[in-house]
């Protein structure tokens, strides 16, 4: 099958989905993507910019079999834009996240309009595919919610209709091999997030200095990416920890992230915000026990509801708690030296994750979506 794929911000973790879905598909992608830069405009001008692009290649024989795109773009309004050809496509939209939940400026300052597009958008695909369980529940709940409040004409019916088509496809996870003796030192703590308010990163600096002053030795590493407001907590942390640290920021390159991941003993979450925790599941991979909230997406993630032992990886969200937390497994991992079965426990949760498994099945959603279409349809699209 012949997908085309719109994705109007073509980086992070967007960018990775695409990439390593289509790399090892058995499908053929087209692409069309736009940087990823100003979310805002790029969630505004994305269906124009893009059903131009389309008109384009259309006009030079381009031919598809279904359209993939992602929340970032406002279906609805694309879909009447683009040639009919297009129109006609089974159409998936996949909700990385979403601007009724994520979090953000204070509720009164939410730009609804955001809100509705990412509606619009579900009523207009054929299919709508969460990355967990915890992100669909909880869109599908705060948008019931937030339909009624409207003054009148309140399309709450939409919910339903929504929910019927909708499905979790958590993304695949790129492979690691873990190191297979640790080396002698201190408790190695990693934290994989971006650089904003969401991730919390206020509680888990707290955490390593309660940590610091309780007389932990421990070595860290801060990664993930920046953008233009890094909160204030980072500069405080890279001089109070400055002795402590290995790595800092954004690493140059896949094989210096992956060699950091491998070498990390304990990755930390404090997030208040996660739809899926693709960073943490990653760390897990290459070996890292997982430290995260017992909310969110992360019971889910780590396996909880069907593996009781992996209540282990869960603190309170309370700095306190991810200290003691910490504490607790640098005596494991330090002085006993053997925390192997745990690792092993949190990377047999996340396996199914691997895009060796999860490959096949998006392929396989993939073509029922098309086969579905056209039971329900005569003429073979975009042909």
């Amino acid at each position: 099958m012949k997908i085309l794929a719109l994705e109007p911000y073509f980086g992070g973790s967007h960018k990775a989905f695409l990439d390593g879905w289509s790399a090892r598909s058995q499908h053929e992608w087209e692409m069309i993507g736009l940087p990823a830069y100003k979310w805002k405009w790029r969630m505004r001008h994305a269906a124009i910019t893009m059903a131009d692009d389309v008109a384009a290649r259309i006009g030079e024989g381009a031919t598809w079999d279904a359209l993939f795109c992602s929340d970032m773009l406002n279906l609805a309004e694309l879909l009447g834009l683009v040639p009919e050809a297009v129109r006609r496509l089974p159409a998936v939209v996949y909700f990385h996240e979403n601007q009724l939940t994520y979090p953000g400026a204070a509720e009164t300052d939410r730009d609804l309009h955001f809100a509705f597009t990412n509606l619009t958008t579900a009523l207009a695909a054929d299919s709508v595919w969460f990355n967990s369980k915890y992100h669909r529940d909880s869109f599908l709940e705060a948008l019931r919610e937030f339909l009624s409040r409207m003054p009148d004409y309140q399309p709450v019916s939409a919910v339903d209709a929504i929910r019927e088509k909708s499905y979790v496809q958590p993304p695949g996870i790129a492979t690691f091999t873990p190191q297979s003796d640790r080396k002698p030192g201190p408790l190695r703590i990693l934290w994989a997030a971006r650089w904003e308010s969401d991730k919390n990163p206020e509680t888990f600096f707290s955490a390593l200095e309660l940590l610091q002053n309780a007389g932990v030795d421990f070595r860290l590493s801060v990664l993930g990416e920046s953008f233009e407001n890094v909160p204030a907590v980072f500069e405080r942390a890279r001089r109070l920890f400055s002795d402590r640290v290995d790595h800092w920021g954004f690493q140059p390159s896949h094989r210096a992230y992956s060699d950091t991941l491998c070498k990390s003993d304990v990755v930390v979450s404090t997030a208040i915000h996660e739809f899926f925790g693709i960073a943490v599941a990653e760390a897990v991979a290459a070996g890292a026990i997982p430290l995260v909230p017992r909310s969110l997406a992360y019971p889910e993630l780590l396996g909880l509801e069907r593996d009781a032992e992996a209540v282990v990886f869960f603190h309170d969200g309370t700095a306190e708690n991810v200290a003691d937390k910490l504490a607790d497994w640098e005596k494991v991992i330090v002085r006993n030296r053997d925390p192997g079965q745990f690792a092993s426990l949190a990377r047999r949760n996340i396996r199914q994750f691997d895009w060796r498994t999860r490959t096949p099945d998006l392929d396989a959603a993939l073509n029922e979506v098309i086969q579905v279409k056209r039971s329900r349809s005569t003429g073979v699209y975009g042909r």
